[in-house]
């Protein structure tokens, strides 16, 4: 998969993958991930990408014109390629759309930035998505976030197929279960002796039992859906 993202500031996400999982996929050659300053594709001698909204208020809004270079000089022509606006208004991301996104050839993500952009855009884009009710400066770490949770579902990225299989979402609606490693005692605290039984269906009846639990603990409106 080529990944590319469109950013105000590409220094800020280098970083990013430049670690783990992502960083050997990309030494692999499994994923192609690519950082692109969106002044770059303005053409005035200020590089300007911003000006004031129309209907006046505060803030300032991306203007139309880079965001369309951006997306005529990066999308690639025949692939199958998805194009994403990170934006507080989006629909909000889950693992339902990062496993459609991982579909595609191309993930090209443009960050949304001040009050956000310029609403033409929205003809360029096949989603507008957010990752939380909330607002950020920018959408430079929703970028982040979504381009990690679809890299990680490309068949070759994580080493162990089953370790996405059994994440959080991946089929049902729970949270995962919960997990523990050696020492089987620590501080008074003991691992459950029916994952030291080697019984594996009482194993697999407990992590259900256990899944229940904390979704309906920390998340219960899945369990509503």
């Amino acid at each position: 998969m080529r990944v590319d993202i469109v950013t105000l500031f590409p220094r800020m996400l280098q970083g990013f993958f430049e670690y783990g999982v992502l960083k050997a996929a990309r030494e692999a050659r499994i994923l192609d991930v690519r950082l692109h300053d969106l002044r770059s594709y303005t053409e005035d001698k200020h590089h300007q990408v911003d000006d004031r909204p129309y209907g006046g208020g505060p803030g300032m809004v991306l203007k139309p014109e880079p965001l369309f270079r951006a997306v005529d000089a990066l999308r690639g022509a025949g692939q199958n390629a998805q194009v994403v606006l990170t934006s507080a208004q989006g629909r909000p991301f889950d693992q339902e759309v990062a496993k459609t996104l991982a579909q595609a050839d191309q993930l090209l993500l443009l960050c949304g930035r001040y009050e956000g952009v310029d609403e033409r855009v929205l003809s360029l884009v096949d989603r507008e998505l957010s990752i939380g009710d909330y607002v950020l400066s920018g959408g430079d770490v929703a970028a982040a976030v979504i381009a990690e949770a679809v890299c990680r579902l490309v068949p070759g990225v994580v080493g162990d197929a089953e370790s996405v299989t059994t994440d959080s979402f991946y089929g049902e609606a729970l949270l995962g279960t919960p997990q523990y490693t050696r020492p089987p005692q620590f501080r008074g605290h003991c691992v459950p002796e029916v994952l030291l039984s080697g019984n594996h269906e009482q194993i697999r009846t407990w992590r259900r039992e256990q899944a229940l639990k904390k979704t309906l603990a920390n998340h219960p409106d899945l369990l509503q859906r």
